[in-house]
């Protein structure tokens, strides 16, 4: 998944930076074609869709939204997440409390890289340079309970935890 890995806060600025100038050569159009992208059709669809400004770029009606590729990960990784998993990004980018008691769903059906799976402010992958790849998935998120139930290593086989032992830790499941 991509959206993971904000050092949230400092690396969202740095982002929505460098998303903007990336942004400019794309018009609102082809950024809401790569957003809903991330989800499937019927979900795409009626998705609203915003940049990674958080600007609307197209009004939904479903409860979804979705937003194009993260210019700072090495592949194409739009998300496209509930109004609970809104919240718990917003929770994330600034460095705050998920919201209690709302659970979160997202897709990233194009799948999405990290710079780590344990820490989701790490501003870059180890000294190693390899990204956390993961392939298409969905993901549960702000579900503290059930994340003792599954392996915390990242495996693109089966679901495992991402940032575990940290509030932000999140359900990966490999879909295909």
């Amino acid at each position: 998944m991509r959206i993971h890995s904000s050092r949230v806060f400092l690396a969202s600025i740095a982002v929505a930076w460098v998303s903007a100038a990336v942004a400019a050569d794309k018009t609102d159009e082809q950024l809401i074609e790569n957003a809903i992208s991330a989800a499937p059709e019927a979900v795409g669809k009626n998705a609203a869709v915003v940049n990674w400004e958080m600007k609307t770029l197209r009004k939904g009606t479903n409860g979804f939204t979705c937003i194009p590729d993260d210019p700072g990960t090495p592949t194409d990784d739009p998300m496209c997440t509930d109004e609970n998993g809104m919240a718990w990004m917003h929770a994330i980018m600034s460095k705050s409390a998920p919201p209690e008691g709302k659970v979160a769903f997202a897709y990233m059906l194009k799948g999405g890289d990290a710079a780590s799976n344990a820490d989701p402010y790490a501003p870059r992958p180890p000294v190693d340079g390899k990204w956390v790849h993961d392939g298409p998935h969905v993901m549960v998120m702000n579900a503290p309970t059930i994340m003792a139930l599954y392996p915390h290593g990242p495996d693109q086989t089966q679901p495992y935890v991402m940032f575990p032992d940290t509030p932000y830790a999140h359900l990966m499941i490999p879909v295909k």
